[in-house]
């Protein structure tokens, strides 16, 4: 060791424990320590000054030419006590050392921003915006107290809505039907032609049926939104149900071939269907029928309890912030397209807010707690119910990731037959736009008995938005502009107008019949 050319690093050890009632002993193991703590904040000053200092590959440690010569000092003079083993008098440490070695951009360059960690900043957003919120918050208690009454969920005057609910409670009447109607036409009782006609009247009865409720009875507008959405989803499902087994019959009876291979899974799934099968598709939480579908092994009870309490929980958040923040701020306002354009654009920024937050809360409360718990108390397999849709960078990405259920629906029952009847794909994606734009004007609509367009329009309006977005992303690559667009219209603007739109015309209406 003693012809090596380079001393081996110095290694820090624990100062020996001073042994009791010995003097000298206790100062060894001071001076020990002191020797420790210069080492240690030596090592942090040739971090600073080292060539290497600001990048990350900087390790803090002294270089071979530093090691060596303190290997070579410590030989001579006893390790240098004085200054725990570091040689402040090296040219490292010296004024006439260059402190700028070499080009280097600042973090925020434009060469350099997206290569740093930003962290740091992310925390800082979120701290400033539990701040702002929290001064809100107590402004709004300030100013109008606590809003919320126990009669928010149920009151007097919702007994005038039982005629919804019996409505609501005769709807599986209709999926018996359209059960009656498949098996007519497996045992060839019917012609297919027949059985399409049959299921055609059945699903315009099913979605008439429940519009015609509600615009006969003096209904709440909560009531007849829930309605509706349920009528919706049994329309969908019906549909499906009875697109699928069309397609069945045709593969089975008819012998018509497939282009390519089936999978057992596949060939499972030509079957006719049974009661079973039929009951279990209009309980799971998807929209689209096939005879079985991937099953877990066991329900997890704990979880289930757990999501539970919290869809509850954030069930009880969406009624605090309508009463406490979006009521008030409704309330107060003037009609979007009458008043001032400044008093707009005021009302619809402050409305944004809440609005966002009521919106995140129902994502989260229906298409992941509430599809969830559904799922594993039926034990259905695949759950993908949404993707990571915050993430789009386009109008038309946004739609193919938040609302998995009707996006496959769509695919699978409008895009794919128009695709295969030689429809172009813009007046397929136009055909399915269309047919979800009515689908939203019917919930809301209906049940503030209106017909303005405004959901209508409001969801035409994308296909316009998909053609901006995707023009921007191919023309920018990587960029998020897509993405902020989509928060401005959907979160910004486009909710909140809409809220502030049917609001006053419902007020309007209910003026008038005064």
């Amino acid at each position: 060791m003693g012809d090596s050319d380079e001393a081996p690093p110095a290694v820090h050890r624990r100062p020996p424990r001073p042994a009791r009632g010995s003097g000298g002993a206790v100062e060894g193991f001071a001076a020990a320590l002191r020797r420790r703590l210069r080492s240690g904040a030596s090592v942090a000053a040739r971090a600073s000054f080292s060539p290497d200092s600001g990048d990350e590959s900087a390790t803090g440690e002294p270089s071979s030419s530093s090691r060596r010569r303190r290997g070579e000092r410590a030989g001579g003079d006893g390790g240098g006590a004085g200054t725990g083993g570091v040689d402040f008098s090296a040219f490292t440490f010296r004024a006439s050392a260059p402190v700028h070695r070499r080009a280097k951009e600042s973090p925020l360059s434009s060469d350099a921003i997206f290569k740093q960690s930003h962290a740091g900043l992310f925390n800082l957003c979120i701290v400033v915006l539990i701040a702002v919120n929290s001064r809100l918050i107590i402004e709004n208690l300030m100013k109008y107290g606590l809003l919320i009454r126990s009669g928010f969920w149920f009151n007097a005057t919702s007994l005038r809505d039982w005629p919804l609910l019996m409505c609501c409670l005769s709807l599986p009447a209709f999926p018996l039907g359209a059960f009656a109607i498949e098996k007519l036409a497996f045992n060839n009782l019917i012609t297919d032609a027949a059985a399409t006609g049959l299921h055609i009247f059945l699903t315009t009865t099913e979605i008439v049926y429940p519009v015609l409720v509600i615009l006969k009875c003096d209904s709440a507008v909560l009531s007849g939104f829930l309605l509706m959405f349920i009528a919706c989803i049994v329309w969908l499902k019906l549909v499906s149900f009875a697109h699928t087994n069309h397609d069945i019959r045709k593969l089975i009876t008819s012998g018509k071939k497939v282009d390519n291979e089936l999978s057992a899974a596949d060939i499972d799934n030509l079957q006719a269907p049974t009661l079973g099968s039929l009951t279990y598709f209009m309980m799971a939480p998807t929209l689209c029928y096939q005879p079985s579908y991937p099953r877990t092994t066991h329900i997890r009870k704990g979880w289930l309890i757990r999501q539970i309490i919290l869809y509850l929980i954030f069930t009880g958040l969406q009624g605090f912030i309508i009463e406490q923040y979006i009521n008030p701020i409704v309330v107060n306002s003037q009609h979007p397209l009458k008043g001032g354009l400044l008093d707009a654009v005021e009302t619809v920024l402050k409305l944004s807010l809440p609005n966002v937050y009521l919106w995140l809360c129902m994502f989260y409360c229906l298409f992941h707690l509430w599809l969830n718990i559904l799922a594993e108390i039926l034990r259905f397999g695949d759950r993908e119910f949404y993707k990571d849709w915050w993430n789009a960078k386009t109008i038309d990405e946004y739609w193919r990731k938040w609302n998995m259920p009707v996006h496959k629906w769509i695919v699978r029952h409008i895009y794919f037959p128009c695709m295969r009847n030689g429809i172009s794909k813009e007046v397929a994606v136009f055909i399915s736009f269309f047919v979800s734009a009515v689908l939203h004007e019917l919930c809301v609509a209906v049940p503030c008995r209106i017909l303005k367009f405004w959901a209508f329009l409001g969801i035409m309006l994308q296909i316009p938005l998909i053609i901006l977005t995707s023009y921007l992303k191919n023309k920018f690559r990587d960029t998020m502009v897509g993405n902020m667009i989509f928060w401005f219209f959907f979160c910004i603007y486009g909710q909140p107008m809409c809220v502030l739109l049917y609001y006053h015309d419902v007020m309007n209406r209910v003026e008038k019949r005064k």
